[in-house]
């Protein structure tokens, strides 16, 4: 098997079918540079893209709510991938799915929740009081802010010391992200309800959970995988928000079961 090689946002693997990682709020593409590595690995080609207004990538084109936001990811995706998104990112991975975009083939949906507020009908998200005091800190301080949600993402993980060690070695790694782009994306998490429509998604689809997850509960998982038809549920024990970073080795053989990487496994034998 020939090295992996980098290009842009992308890393290449030898005889490549492409994967597309889709980032959460705040963070950028290459806090999942560890999973495209592994995955280049097993002979994909996958691509790391910024969302806008994050890491390095201009706040274009702009966004005010999921369908927006949605758009502007649709429009880059390579014909014929797998797509994998995690938290902000899933959400927007599901939205396109369910909407039946042609590029779509597989979807893996990490820590990603249909609603992440809860509400009289929805016990499986976070208080809105407590998102509120979201956007009231990030007017006065959004890097306090960041660096706050990146505690919440730790919280509970068995591997939580190391895991935050990760998150803010990352974080302003490709550059800080535009304040509007974390105002729009905050108000996507606050607004965005996919309930209604994880049903019409008709592609194969993995969700996969950290079982101490304290932004995205497990159960939130547990409802999604009950709710897209066909999909499979994958709970790292012990992992919380983060579980491809925390937890690399059982997220990876959740991946690679599900995406069937018959040449990889022979290749790593």
């Amino acid at each position: 098997m020939s090295a992996n090689t980098c290009k842009g946002d992308r890393v290449v693997g030898p005889d490549p079918s492409s994967i597309v990682l889709l980032h959460g709020w705040a963070l950028h593409g290459g806090v999942m540079a560890p999973l495209a590595a592994a995955l280049a690995a097993d002979g994909h080609e996958v691509a790391c893209p910024d969302l806008p207004g994050h890491g390095g990538r201009p706040f274009e084109p702009p966004f005010t709510d999921l369908d927006d936001l949605a758009a502007g990811v649709g429009a880059g995706l390579p014909p014929a991938c797998t797509v994998i998104g995690w938290s902000l990112g899933g959400m927007v991975a599901a939205k396109l799915a369910a909407g039946g975009h042609p590029s779509i083939r597989r979807l893996v949906l990490v820590a990603t929740t249909p609603r992440f507020v809860a509400g009289p009908d929805w016990r499986h998200g976070l208080d809105a009081d407590v998102v509120g005091e979201f956007a009231g800190e990030l007017e006065r301080d959004y890097r306090g802010l960041v660096r706050r949600f990146l505690s919440l993402q730790a919280r509970g993980d068995e591997q939580a010391p190391a895991l935050l060690r990760q998150l803010r070695a990352q974080v302003f790694a490709r550059g800080e992200p535009e304040p509007a782009a974390l105002r729009a994306g905050l108000r996507v998490l606050c607004q965005a309800d996919l309930r209604d429509l994880v049903g019409h998604i008709a592609v194969p689809t993995l969700v996969i959970a950290g079982g101490y997850d304290r932004l995205t509960p497990p159960a939130a998982a547990a409802w999604l995988a009950g709710h897209v038809p066909g999909a499979r549920l994958a709970m790292i024990a012990g992992a919380s928000h983060a579980p491809f970073l925390s937890h690399p080795q059982p997220f990876l053989a959740a991946c690679r079961e599900f995406l069937d990487p018959a040449p990889a496994r022979r290749a790593r034998a």
